[in-house]
């Protein structure tokens, strides 16, 4: 995507999901809004009848199934899909939610256009179980990274930070609905700067403004 096809609100983006949708529906609340430069033209899901597709379907996007347990490999499922997305001819690929590994061959595919969100501080706690496991750490603090894809898991360079405190007898429930708010908040802003050719993958590292982030990006206030 160049900076000048960036810059005319049309930047095409398409959602995977596995679950409820929250993150998805944030986006494109935020587009409707007019606050990300961009719209999500489709929604696919991994899994059939989520919460996330029926709020897809009630804003009026497209919505599309394609079930892993169809496949007999995790390259074949990763061609299907790679394929899926491209007839929507994404400038951007936002993982919101979306449960599965992904192959090398899909990552390199959309490298420096797709993004994902995680709910730690990354470098820690890549993965799953992110809440249970800083709360079993005994930490004071937790949070959500948005990052660029790339082949290592959750590995990529980091673009947003967003902390959260955590309290003396927080449970599981209440870290994940304190990091959810945080998520909602970041994942459409660092979408947006997507969307205004702002944010780009150049050299292994994350840029805003043609200026390289550190290790934990830009932090959010």
């Amino acid at each position: 995507m160049t900076e000048q096809q960036s810059h005319n609100g049309n930047c095409r983006i398409v959602v995977l999901i596995s679950g409820s949708g929250t993150n998805m529906q944030a986006i494109q609340q935020a587009c409707q809004a007019g606050k990300v430069a961009g719209n999500v033209v489709a929604v696919i899901s991994n899994k059939a009848g989520v919460g996330g597709l029926a709020k897809a379907q009630a804003a009026g996007i497209d919505t599309a199934v394609l079930s892993h347990r169809d496949f007999d490999s995790r390259e074949a499922y990763d061609a299907e899909l790679q394929q899926l997305i491209d007839t929507y001819r994404p400038d951007l690929v936002v993982l919101a939610g979306f449960m599965r590994i992904l192959t090398p061959a899909f990552t390199r595919h959309y490298q420096g256009r797709m993004l994902n969100i995680h709910p730690s501080l990354l470098p820690k706690y890549k993965g799953t179980q992110t809440h249970q496991r800083a709360l079993e750490a005994g930490d004071e603090e937790h949070g959500v990274s948005v990052h660029f894809v790339t082949e290592e898991l959750d590995g990529g360079p980091v673009i947003l930070q967003a902390k959260v405190p955590i309290f003396p007898g927080d449970t599981v429930e209440d870290l994940q609905a304190r990091v959810h708010e945080q998520e909602h908040r970041i994942y459409p802003m660092v979408v947006n700067w997507f969307c205004q050719g702002r944010l780009t993958l150049a050299a292994g590292q994350a840029q805003l403004d043609q200026q390289a982030l550190g290790p934990q990006g830009y932090a959010a206030d």
